[in-house]
């Protein structure tokens, strides 16, 4: 593999991460029966599937069979026996169980401070919905008695016309964490998670992320619960969109020595919950012009992590893939900006 390919560089950092997380992999191994899979693999194995986009388990386990590349990333020889893909997501299974994800995305971020690549001051906030893996024909009410057999127990016909359905009286069969969420007015409802991120302002970096019950307020209480957990006492700031302007919000902003530098929704009853004393000051046009940036993160996540459609279901799961899924996009944008410095030099 020649010398400038960009997984050099990211496996140099993962390298770092998984050094620092030894001792809670040694805690994984199985004592006994049939040998497992060193949860150092399969974490560079689940990478390589986000970083290439690759859609099944069943196809990486494939590709790492025949491609060297892919090889060489996970640490198999030439000659070694790839797993059985049964085997890898049982594995994987057991990781999913473990705070790995949310240890593995604060090592990378560790890294990133220790280059000088993050604001410890300004940040931003923002959710997306991600979409369940559940079918909207799941979405029943909860105390349905039993009904006859489907015509299609594969695929049974379902009419909900005339049937007013909500998340306080339905609930999904399949993923009974799903909420049928819509983006807006007039835009199709569809069962789903909200996934919010905290942003550092200098380059784009995720430095948190939750998943919560898509609610309506879950990006609110999510963000107010990620600035709570950022380290220090000084003041910081948090950009973020109309959808933040709200008195609450503003509040306990200023109640955890955030100052609320949210866009205005001058068109909101009452007003907006921000004040000129914050909106004239050029910290805050700075603000607004970087909180753009979280787009950026959302759409990498959902195009090339695949992660428009989750494939786990439950909350717990979701937030897990959801933030290992950001440690990746931080390694990939880390890896840029390791060039932009050579370059710069």
């Amino acid at each position: 593999m020649r010398k400038d390919h960009p997984l050099r560089p990211i496996r140099a950092m993962v390298d770092e991460v998984l050094k620092e997380l030894s001792p809670e992999f040694a805690k994984m191994y199985a004592k006994g029966g049939r040998p497992s899979i060193p949860p150092e693999q399969l974490l560079r194995a689940l990478l390589l599937q986000m970083l290439y986009s690759v859609r099944s388990e069943r196809l990486l386990v494939e590709e790492i069979d025949y491609n060297i590349l892919y090889r060489w990333f996970v640490g198999l020889n030439l000659d070694d026996e790839v797993w059985d893909a049964t085997t890898f997501t049982k594995n994987r299974n057991r990781l999913l169980e473990a705070e790995v994800a949310k240890d593995f995305l604060r090592q990378v971020v560790v890294q990133a401070q220790e280059k000088g690549w993050t604001s410890d001051e300004h940040f931003t906030v923002d959710g997306t919905l991600l979409e369940a893996w559940a079918s909207v024909k799941s979405f029943q009410p909860r105390d349905k008695k039993s009904s006859p057999p489907p015509d299609d127990p594969g695929n049974p016909t379902v009419n909900f016309r005339g049937e007013k359905r909500s998340n306080q009286t339905h609930e999904s069969k399949s993923d009974p964490d799903a909420q049928l969420a819509r983006k807006g007015l007039g835009k199709e409802a569809k069962l789903s998670y909200s996934g919010n991120l905290l942003v550092e302002n200098r380059n784009g970096l995720i430095v948190d992320s939750r998943v919560w019950e898509a609610t309506g307020t879950a990006e609110r209480y999510a963000a107010l619960d990620m600035l709570q957990g950022l380290p220090g006492d000084g003041r910081v700031t948090v950009g973020g969109d109309k959808g933040f302007d709200t008195a609450e919000f503003v509040r306990e902003c200023r109640n955890l020595h955030v100052t609320p530098h949210v866009a205005q929704n001058l068109g909101r009853r009452g007003g907006s919950a921000i004040d000129g004393r914050t909106s004239r000051q050029a910290s805050y046009r700075l603000s607004q012009k970087k909180r753009k940036r979280i787009e950026e993160c959302f759409g990498w996540l959902k195009t090339i992590a695949l992660l428009r459609k989750v494939r786990h279901r439950g909350t717990l799961k979701v937030d897990w893939i959801f933030a290992f899924a950001c440690a990746a996009y931080n390694l990939v944008r880390m890896r840029n900006l390791m060039g932009n410095t050579v370059l710069a030099q």
